[in-house]
C-alpha cells in the first residue's frame, strides 16, 4: 500500500534552541493527524536532541546522509549502525547536493542505499535532472540511469523497503517548482519503469516530490495521482509553512 509522507530536510541549518522551538510548534500542530507519515531529516549533531523531542509523537526522524562503510578508517563518516543508536528510521541518499557538490556518483549512492537497508533503515532515494539535462531532453534517461544503478546493486525487491524522491535539480532552492503536470509526468515515468520490472512493487511504491514545495502549491502537487507527498527543504524550517504542507497532504 502506498504511504503518504511529508519529509522535511533541514540541510545544514538550525541550532539547539531554534530546533526545539520549531519542533514543539510542529508537534503541537500535527498531533492527532492520521493517515500521513511525518518526518524530519536533521544534521547528525542534532539527532539526540531531536529524538528527545519527537519520542512518542507522530513525527519520525532521520538523517541526511550515511556512509557506505560499516566501520573503519573513514574519518568524519557516520555509519548506518551509528544512526540506529538514535533510532533513525530513515536516511536520505543521493540528494542532488551530495551528487553535485560532493561528487557522489550513482554507484556510491547505491552503496549507501544498500548500507542503510542492511541496518534496517529506510532509504529515501533522490533522483532528478539538472536544467541542462531537461533542456537537452535527457530527463528520463538520467533518472533511469540513477534508478538502474540501485536496482543493479540491491535488486528490484529492495524497493519494497525504500522511498523514492523526485527532485528536479533546477527547482531546488530556486523558488521555481515543476508544474503539477511536469512533476506528475516524471512520477508516472518512474512508476511505469518499476512496473516493467515488478507490478506489485510499483503499485506500492511511495514517490515524493521535492523542489520548492510551499504551502501555496502543495495541494495542487499532491492532487496528482502518482505524487505521494513531498521532500521539503526550506519550508521545513518554518513551522507554519511545514505544517501547511503536511495538512495539504492530509486533506
Amino acid at each position: 500500500m502506498r504511504r503518504k509522507m511529508v519529509a522535511g530536510n533541514w540541510k545544514m541549518n538550525g541550532n539547539l534552541s531554534e530546533n526545539k522551538q520549531l519542533l514543539n510548534s510542529v508537534v503541537a500542530s500535527l498531533d492527532g493527524l492520521q493517515g500521513v507519515e511525518f518526518l524530519v531529516c536533521v544534521p547528525y549533531l542534532y539527532l539526540p536532541s531531536v529524538q528527545d523531542v519527537l519520542q512518542n509523537t507522530n513525527i519520525a526522524w532521520g538523517a541526511q546522509n550515511v556512509s557506505q562503510y560499516e566501520k573503519g578508517p573513514y574519518t568524519g563518516e557516520i555509519s548506518a549502525s551509528m544512526l540506529n543508536d538514535f533510532e533513525c528510521r530513515y536516511v536520505i541518499v543521493g540528494h542532488s547536493e551530495r551528487r553535485a557538490l560532493f561528487g557522489e556518483d550513482s554507484h556510491t549512492v547505491a552503496e549507501k542505499y544498500q548500507a542503510a537497508q542492511r541496518a534496517g533503515i529506510t532509504p529515501i532515494l533522490c533522483v532528478g535532472e539538472s536544467l541542462e539535462q531537461r533542456e537537452a531532453g535527457t530527463t528520463e534517461q538520467v533518472i533511469e540511469d540513477q534508478l538502474a544503478a540501485v536496482i543493479k546493486l540491491a535488486g528490484i525487491e529492495s524497493l519494497v523497503n525504500a522511498i523514492i524522491a523526485y527532485e528536479p535539480v533546477w527547482a531546488i532552492g530556486t523558488g521555481r517548482s515543476a508544474s503539477p503536470e511536469q512533476a506528475q509526468d516524471i512520477h508516472s515515468f518512474i512508476r511505469e519503469g518499476i512496473e516493467k520490472r515488478n507490478v506489485n512493487i510499483a503499485n506500492d511504491l511511495t514517490i515524493l516530490y521535492g523542489g520548492s514545495v510551499k504551502a501555496s502549491n502543495a495541494s495542487e502537487l499532491f492532487d496528482m495521482p502518482d505524487i505521494d507527498g513531498g521532500l521539503i527543504g526550506g519550508a521545513s524550517l518554518v513551522a507554519i509553512d511545514f505544517v501547511g504542507i503536511c495538512r495539504a497532504l492530509h486533506q
